[in-house]
């Protein structure tokens, strides 16, 4: 999607997704419902499949950027990873992230926060990796100014990653091109995960892009 395509939407507003997370939130409580993994399960594999298969230490320090329910934490806790983080604005979004952490007791290996990552995330260290499966695609719907909150992401995204740090993003808003304008002069593309495809009228693409950047710099 270009940036003319794009218009303002309750989805990228703090209002809607307090709404849909208190829902959520509630439906834990009551049935046990984890709520909805955005992308689908095989999105969340996909990234775990991919931290896996290049041997990155479990020790490795690892952001999730909007964490919502905390479920992408939740499999890297699994797998074996340890020294996790998840932030998300939403306060239920959090509550539901560390009940489901504790069912699923990885609690020790997760750390939770509640905090705008563009205006009040500041942490005491910078991570290894950064995680990012949607919430990109919110900041750019925000009614506010989506131009200028998507420059804020990547300035508050290169502030907390090590330098050669790596970003993994999922996005259904934009194509591979269109990340890699986003992104290109602090990150470099080092790969890009495979995702469906659709066809319609003759036409072929993907229903969501994944890709693995690289923060650029020696130090």
């Amino acid at each position: 999607m270009s940036d003319a395509e794009f218009f303002p939407s309750a989805l990228g507003t703090k209002d809607h997704w307090d709404a849909v997370y208190s829902c959520e939130l509630q439906a834990f409580q009551e049935y046990g419902d984890e709520g909805e993994i955005w992308f689908g399960e095989g999105s969340m594999t996909r990234v775990v499949r991919w931290i896996n298969a290049h041997t990155i230490p479990h020790s490795s320090s690892v952001l999730d950027i909007g964490t919502g329910n905390g479920m992408l934490l939740v499999e890297l806790a699994k797998a074996g990873y340890s020294n996790l983080m998840g932030v998300d604005y939403c306060a239920d979004a959090i509550a539901l992230a560390r009940s489901i952490c504790e069912k699923e007791g990885v609690s020790q290996s997760v750390k939770l926060q509640v905090t705008d990552f563009l205006d009040s995330f500041s942490p005491s260290e910078q991570f290894d990796i950064c995680l990012d499966k949607g919430t990109f695609d919110a900041v750019s719907l925000d009614p506010s100014d989506a131009q200028e909150k998507r420059t804020q992401y990547v300035n508050v995204l290169c502030t907390i990653l090590k330098p050669k740090g790596l970003f993994i993003i999922t996005s259904c808003n934009w194509t591979k091109e269109e990340l890699l304008k986003q992104f290109d002069k602090e990150f470099e593309m080092i790969d890009a995960l495979p995702t469906p495809t659709f066809s319609f009228g003759g036409q072929s693409g993907h229903s969501a892009t994944a890709l693995v950047f690289q923060r650029r710099g020696n130090s």
